[in-house]
């Protein structure tokens, strides 16, 4: 993806985080804050009510009250606000009576006051909300920034380095021929190649992990890509059998590019952790593309595609990363199934 594109994945991540962390934390302590604030409302409500029932207990001219009379009872407190299911009232007494005057509202009216508040208090929350919202993403993107600096300072210098490194390993690559011209074919120029082979593939993986770009979708038949690169995977390994088996008339849309990079990743691992005298077996299945060897196995296949997760001394535990992110790039589920000692198969579903 190029830069000015879109956030990158690294990116998004860190915006999500920073994001979901200010918002969802401020949000507690406003929603917090409005309860704080709600109930403080209520007892307003609540004193301006019995302030306005002790008035009317004296004038008992009072339109939005009632009045009544219940008899007088121990238990019961005077100027006091009461509330059930059908009314608020409070009681006071009245000298040298054996009853207490009854001033009461509604319940539909009390809670008519409550909606009227809860109201405008919702009304405030959500301007609120979206002011957070706003003030949560200008935070992200701000703190973001020395990270995405990091990333163009990182993007330049591989991007340097990847470009410098394609003038020794030409180099090599030209003198190696030259000297299999001179001497022949011998293991040392084998491990040789070997070795070149590795930094190529290397390099064309720390291109797709830290330079990716957009990715166009191509018309790909997939058994003439198979064997284009098991042909150019598999003159390392001499001692390797493979075997393919797929349809001629398979034709897969993907991006072709990055589909090579996957291919190149699972088949190099199939051939380089394979037994002396192994097998590669690489055929079409149920709508799915199998690559099944015959290698060392995997100890921990839910761990295999955690970025530099490696049970080898070999390698950087880079590449089956670069698979998984690019299989989810080109909506390809993936699968592995090992068992130690027997083998590994990986199944990549169109």
């Amino acid at each position: 993806m190029e830069w000015g594109i879109g956030l990158r994945r690294v990116e998004r991540e860190s915006f999500i985080k920073g994001f979901l962390l200010f918002f969802i934390s401020m949000s507690i302590l406003i929603f917090a804050l409005f309860f704080i604030y709600y109930q403080k409302e209520l007892q307003d409500l609540d004193k301006e009510l019995i302030s306005k029932m002790s008035l009317c207990s004296f004038t008992l001219n009072c339109k939005e009250f009632g009045v009544d009379f219940v008899p007088k009872s121990r238990d019961v407190l005077t100027f006091h606000l009461y509330k059930n299911k059908k009314e608020i009232y409070s009681l006071y007494p009245i000298k040298n009576v054996d009853f207490f005057l009854k001033i009461y509202m509604n319940i539909e009216d009390y809670n008519i006051s409550l909606s009227n508040i809860k109201g405008d208090l919702f009304i405030y929350l959500i301007i609120t909300l979206i002011a957070v919202f706003i003030l949560s993403i200008i935070f992200s993107l701000y703190s973001l920034s020395p990270l995405r600096e990091a990333l163009v300072l990182t993007r330049e210098f591989v991007k340097d380095i990847l470009h410098d490194v394609n003038t020794p390993m030409s180099t090599i690559r030209l003198n190696l021929s030259l000297l299999k011209h001179e001497v022949g074919e011998n293991k040392k120029i084998l491990r040789i190649e070997k070795a070149l082979e590795k930094l190529v593939l290397l390099q064309d993986n720390l291109k797709y992990y830290l330079l990716n770009h957009k990715m166009d979708i191509d018309t790909i038949n997939l058994k003439e890509l198979c064997f284009e690169r098991v042909e150019m995977i598999e003159r390392n390994y001499p001692d390797i059998k493979y075997y393919i088996d797929i349809p001629s008339n398979i034709i897969i849309q993907k991006n072709r590019d990055a589909f090579i990079r996957i291919l190149d990743n699972i088949i190099d691992n199939a051939f380089k952790y394979n037994k002396r005298g192994g097998k590669v077996f690489i055929y079409y299945k149920n709508g799915a593309l199998n690559i099944e060897d015959t290698g060392v196995g995997i100890r921990d296949a839910s761990r295999v595609f955690d970025r530099f997760y490696k049970e080898s001394s070999g390698g950087m535990g880079i590449g089956l990363d670069i698979v998984k992110k690019l299989s989810e790039e080109l909506n390809i589920k993936i699968r592995v199934d090992s068992s130690v000692g027997i083998g590994t198969t990986i199944t990549l579903k169109f």
